[in-house]
């Protein structure tokens, strides 16, 4: 064999043991940064992601009554759901309301099937209270005798619907919809519609404090930017700042300054403009400036880190050139900042989205955002699928608008510092 194709086989052989024994080593050192990282990523598992997913699956889970009576379940899913069922799903019904009772579980079905209608607890209960020990010839008649509502087919149809899992019933809810017996879906009437105009509400609260966020935060992040050094950083002091502070307190503190025996009517009253009280809490105007004034070092931040970055040579030769120094600044400088804009737009709407302590301390009876509704039925109500299914829509809401504003303004291109 000649030496030079000796030569190049050699070559060719060491190059691939080089490659091989490169991709070993960064296989090696993948396997080492994914063990130090596994403590992190189950610790955000079981404490952050898996939290989130159980409660998004309660908004299309029916599971009390399946385990406070397990055998009427099972008849109801196999019932037609025409009319009223016959004897056997009566017996099975009385059998599982002694169950329920027994194992403590009645007042749980109760709850659930009080959601679909408020009478059904009164009837469930009333129902287990007078069934006596005998068995009577017949089930059927003896619990319509206790309770007449027994021979009603609209019980029965929403027995049924509670008895089917996974179910659309909490995800309609939220969107203020319902199956109607005839099996089509239907808007709740206007009395009781509460969630869409609650999610309308929570969208334009988001974007007018994103807006004035915007028109305050956007003239002092070029302010720091654009300060010497040392006057700059004391500065920035008042932005950070608030962030060591908790939220629950800076809200408290606007709950004292706009009430109408505060400081800011104090103030007014005393330069003489307003002759009473201006009403700054317990409305919408109340919620606009608490979470602006929480969110703003946000919108701060995330303009600033990039104004930073912007080389101030731009705009001096655009005025050498004989720009107008508003001409300038308007079409060179901040097309360059709109990066930092669009970043700090779209965190401060993300986050005004899940707001709680500030609307539900400075807000009035018509401004409820959707979380506070999550919070309700949550701790008050015990409504966890109708919880879930608000927060599923949020959810669902948050990465359409992600989407969107990926495809409009190209998020994946923003800098956040």
């Amino acid at each position: 064999m000649p030496a030079s194709i000796h030569a190049s086989i050699t070559d060719s052989r060491t190059r691939a043991d080089g490659r091989a024994s490169y991709n070993k080593a960064q296989r090696r050192a993948s396997m080492r940064a994914l063990l130090l990282a596994l403590p992190l990523i189950v610790f955000l598992l079981s404490t952050f992601i898996a939290p989130i997913l159980l409660l998004l699956s309660r908004s299309v889970q029916n599971h009390e009554l399946a385990e406070g009576m397990p055998g009427l379940t099972h008849a109801l899913n196999a019932w037609d759901g025409n009319g009223v069922p016959d004897e056997h799903i009566f017996a099975l019904l009385a059998a599982g309301l002694k169950e329920a009772q027994e194992n403590e579980q009645l007042g749980t079905v109760a709850r659930r099937l009080n959601f679909a209608q408020p009478e059904f607890r009164s009837l469930l209960m009333r129902t287990a209270r007078n069934i006596r020990d005998d068995t009577p010839p017949a089930w059927k008649p003896a619990l319509i005798a206790i309770d007449e509502r027994w021979n009603s087919p609209e019980i029965w149809r929403l027995l049924k619907r509670a008895a089917e899992s996974p179910t659309p019933d909490y995800l309609l809810a939220a969107v203020d919809a319902q199956v109607t017996p005839q099996g089509s879906i239907a808007s709740m009437p206007a009395n009781a519609s509460v969630y869409r105009e609650a999610f309308g509400r929570t969208i334009w609260i988001s974007a007018t404090v994103t807006l004035f966020c915007l028109v305050l935060g956007y003239p002092v992040a070029w302010l720091l930017a654009n300060l010497p050094a040392k006057s700059g950083n004391r500065l920035m002091l008042f932005v950070i700042v608030p962030f060591w502070t908790s939220l629950l307190v800076r809200t408290t503190a606007w709950y004292v300054l706009l009430q109408p025996g505060g400081v800011v009517n104090s103030v007014l009253s005393g330069l003489g403009l307003a002759s009473h009280p201006i009403p700054l809490v317990f409305n919408r105007t109340g919620v606009l400036i608490g979470m602006t004034h929480v969110l703003l070092p946000y919108m701060i931040l995330a303009i600033y880190s990039v104004m930073k970055s912007v080389p101030p040579v731009y705009v001096r030769a655009a005025k050498s050139l004989g720009a107008h120094p508003f001409t300038a600044f308007v079409r060179v400088y901040m097309p360059q900042t709109l990066p930092g804009v669009g970043a700090g737009c779209f965190l401060v709407f993300v986050l005004a989205l899940g707001y709680y302590i500030t609307p539900a301390l400075l807000g009035g009876a018509g401004d409820e955002m959707i979380s506070q509704l999550i919070a309700i039925q949550t701790n008050t109500q015990l409504n966890w699928g109708l919880a879930g299914a608000l927060s599923a829509y949020l959810v669902i809401f948050t990465a359409i608008f992600y989407f969107l504003f990926n495809r409009i303004v190209g998020i994946d291109r923003l800098r956040f510092g």
